[in-house]
């Protein structure tokens, strides 16, 4: 059997599992509204658990975590690097119980949205402009005020490895407004689970924890502008690291 179709067959089963994943978690996380929020979050929570034990089962892709003496012991506002869905399951495992700024219509999609409603996301209208980013302030400053972290990822969007888009300002003005520390997050996820890419490749995905940043006596450029330098710089530096794995996956799949 070939390497590539081995790959293929791998991230067959991952897929089968998470799309079956969603279908089982989806209702039951659903009827969980009645609860606090901390046990909500700690059931649901388990579907990424899962979905993590899962594609380390089928596609042999794990992942490990440098710099976890940089995460506080308070709540504080997450900046990611945004490249695949694998970061979306991930900072539920690195990070304490978190909601995460979205585009609202994810909360329509069937069964998947309607778990992700549960954990009380900042879901947002992104043509909404000025209005759109009073709500992140005043829904953030809630969260946040309430132990919960926020999970911003400041492209705006998923970026391909390699690649940089300017920070949007809404999670620094938040950052600001409220006085929380930034924690900056870099890593190679995107050279392992690619945006818009049906393989998995194997290999150890990188996670880095930058120094927090703190932003009481920073404006939201300044605050910009640290987390996006140690973010750009960390992530090239683990995007060269990640190359020469992936690359060889890339070759089996063409093989």
């Amino acid at each position: 059997m070939s390497d590539s179709l081995v790959l293929y067959i791998r991230s067959s089963l991952f897929s089968l599992g998470y799309v079956l994943s969603i279908l089982v978690y989806g209702i039951p996380s659903v009827l969980t509204f009645p609860w606090p929020f901390r046990y909500r979050y700690r059931f649901i929570s388990q579907w990424a658990r899962f979905n993590l034990w899962w594609l380390k089962l089928t596609c042999n892709l794990t992942f490990d975590v440098e710099g976890k003496e940089h995460i506080p012991p308070g709540p504080a506002v997450i900046f990611c690097k945004h490249q695949s869905a694998w970061e979306t399951l991930a900072l539920q495992m690195i990070f304490p119980p978190q909601v995460w700024l979205l585009k609202r219509e994810l909360l329509w999609i069937p069964f998947f949205g309607w778990g992700l409603a549960m954990l009380d996301p900042i879901a947002i209208d992104r043509k909404a402009g000025r209005k759109a980013v009073k709500q992140l302030i005043e829904q953030g400053r809630e969260r946040l005020a309430t132990g919960r972290w926020v999970v911003i990822f400041p492209e705006g969007t998923r970026v391909p490895p390699g690649e940089h888009r300017p920070f949007q300002l809404g999670g620094a003005i938040l950052a600001e407004r409220s006085g929380y520390p930034v924690v900056p997050v870099a890593h190679n996820a995107g050279y392992f689970w690619p945006r818009r890419s049906f393989i998995k490749k194997p290999g150890v995905i990188r996670v880095v924890v930058g120094p927090i940043i703190q932003t009481e006596e920073l404006k939201a450029a300044g605050i910009n502008k640290q987390a996006e330098e140690w973010i750009k710089e960390t992530s090239n530096q683990l995007g060269d690291a990640a190359k020469p794995n992936t690359n060889r996956a890339d070759s089996a799949a063409r093989a």
